[in-house]
């Protein structure tokens, strides 16, 4: 369906790929993965024709349709959720177009001349319209809607008055809709809630087309693709599986590369040493020159090239008391909106618990009460003896000082410590070299998580609240951050719609109902485990 046939590829000084060639075939499900800045976007941008190669050719078969899911989702306003994910629906939407404008032609006193032209048209497009199943098109516009969360009263409410995020939603919606040959979506699992992702990867494992995606989520990966396409070095490599069977053969290519070099090192050695030591000698002349042109002939090994990992290890952080945060008959509404109504839990030390609900549960006003954020309308939230809280929220990027480095911006929050002790800080969350000099207005939303979250982990609370730590980060920031807390010895109170981040951390699951909290002992995987769903809002 689609070819790679020897492209290269050049951005300014940066050279992305050097004559490199992959395919995409009728009905397969490729994950594209590769780092931050290697031209994912890119591979995508020439698929669809919005960029050339330098070198090479893109080669897509006739007739194919082609969906592009991008992060640049442009301007939004005018109209309803619901209308704006049917103009996007390719043919039909345009065929749609048409019958209202031969509709308002039939009403028309000015057309009666055209009457029986404008009627035999509209039996045409009006069959076409049936065929392309347009009929159906406002219904299943809703579905998907209502697949990523959306209420009745957002899908009819103007578009523009969206957040972001929501906007995201929609114009995923438009490209599921379309149901077009091939889809590229790149990153479609940011600014999704745990539900919405789940009834995607439902939706995309039933979807017949062809599939290339990118995204930050492993086990959302894992679920959905049957091949992975790496970019490394300018090239392409297809490995056929799920994300970590490709983790696992990577992982095994780069110890037999490693064996090979080695082997090769300690030979050339043990022939280096040999004319070295002879090549003075007229009797081994002979046996020296050979050695020489043996060696000159000789394919180099080159070491595996290893993906710059970071790792960061807590501090010790103090004591708390046993009792950490207790919360006591909280009354909290929004307007007419009732959030809680006497809600009562406590959380002790060394407790991860995960914060499980439905969209508009009160995840994150939950976590806004235990750190003092906002305040309940009744009852009280009490912090434990000794309790040092630690609070990540996505607002807290916002805060950052656009004109002040990284490196500066963590002068501000530590002036005593020394530069060296702040530097390893700042390679620890992947800023090194002259990246510590970038201004916080340049940096990327993942950048700005990383900085954050360095900026609340070197002086450790002993009680930390997340709320969505992995929305932003790349995989290998993920499993850092992973590492790290499960090191970590205080007590944790979190939110993530990363199953995989779940799963690794929590050692309780308190799930907000309409009932009040229910506890779950044991992590996420026992909830799943013992409720039958991976979240509160879908069941199995």
């Amino acid at each position: 369906m689609i070819r790679l046939d020897n492209i290269s590829k050049q951005n300014g000084q940066q050279i992305l790929f050097i004559e490199a060639s992959g395919a995409l075939l009728k009905g397969e499900k490729a994950g594209l993965v590769g780092p931050n800045g290697s031209g994912k976007t890119t591979i995508f941008r020439m698929i669809a024709g919005q960029e050339e190669p330098d070198e090479g050719q893109v080669a897509v078969d006739r007739g194919i349709s082609i969906g592009y899911f991008s992060q640049d989702v442009g301007e939004m306003s005018g109209r309803s959720a619901v209308a704006e994910v049917m103009a996007g629906a390719g043919d039909v939407s345009d065929v749609a177009a048409e019958l209202k404008q031969l509709e308002a032609l039939l009403g028309d006193p000015d057309q009666a001349d055209d009457f029986e032209k404008v009627i035999a048209r509209f039996g045409e497009v009006q069959a076409r319209f049936e065929e392309l199943g347009g009929y159906e098109l406002e219904s299943r516009a809703r579905e998907t809607l209502a697949g990523l969360s959306f209420s009745q009263e957002m899908m009819d409410g103007d578009v523009g008055a969206l957040s972001g995020g929501w906007k995201m939603r929609v114009a995923l919606a438009r490209i599921l809709l379309m149901r077009p040959d091939v889809m590229l979506l790149d990153e479609p699992s940011n600014h999704l809630d745990l539900e919405s992702l789940i009834w995607l990867e439902g939706f995309l494992k039933g979807y017949d087309g062809a599939l290339m995606m990118t995204s930050h989520d492993r086990e959302f990966m894992n679920r959905i693709v049957t091949k992975i396409v790496e970019i490394e070095g300018g090239s392409l490599t297809t490995y056929s599986g799920d994300y970590e069977f490709y983790e696992q053969q990577r992982a095994q290519n780069e110890k037999q590369q490693q064996a090979q070099f080695d082997r090769q090192q300690a030979m050339l050695a043990k022939e280096i040493k040999f004319i070295e030591r002879f090549k003075a000698r007229a009797s081994h002349a002979a046996q020296v020159q050979s050695r020489v042109k043996k060696l000159e002939k000789i394919d180099r090994v080159e070491p595996p090239k290893r993906r710059q990992s970071v790792s960061f290890a807590f501090p010790a952080a103090p004591r708390s008391g046993d009792d950490v945060v207790n919360l006591r008959n909280v009354h909290k509404r929004y307007g007419g909106r009732v959030i809680y109504e006497g809600l009562d839990f406590m959380v002790r030390r060394r407790e991860r618990c995960c914060v499980m609900g439905v969209n508009g549960a009160g995840k994150s006003t939950l976590l806004k009460l235990v750190t003092g954020t906002t305040q309940p309308d009744e009852g009280t939230v009490t912090l434990g003896s000794s309790v040092k809280l630690g609070y990540f929220a996505q607002h807290a990027m916002e805060l950052l000082d656009g004109d002040r480095t990284v490196f500066q911006s963590l002068e501000d929050s530590f002036p005593r410590a020394g530069q060296g002790s702040l530097r390893t800080l700042a390679g620890c969350f992947g800023f090194s070299g002259d990246e510590v000099e970038k201004k916080c207005r340049v940096l990327s939303g993942g950048e700005k998580a990383r900085l954050v979250m360095a900026k609340m982990l070197y002086d450790p609370p002993n009680f930390l609240v997340l709320d969505e730590p992995t929305n932003h980060l790349d995989m290998a920031t993920k499993e850092m951050l992973i590492a790290a807390l499960a090191e970590y010895e205080g007590t944790m109170l979190f939110v993530s719609h990363d199953r995989h981040f779940l799963a690794a951390l929590s050692n309780r699951v308190l799930e907000l109902t309409p009932e009040g909290i229910q506890r779950y002992d044991g992590g996420y995987t026992e909830y799943v485990a013992r409720s039958g769903h991976e979240a509160p809002g879908i069941h199995a």
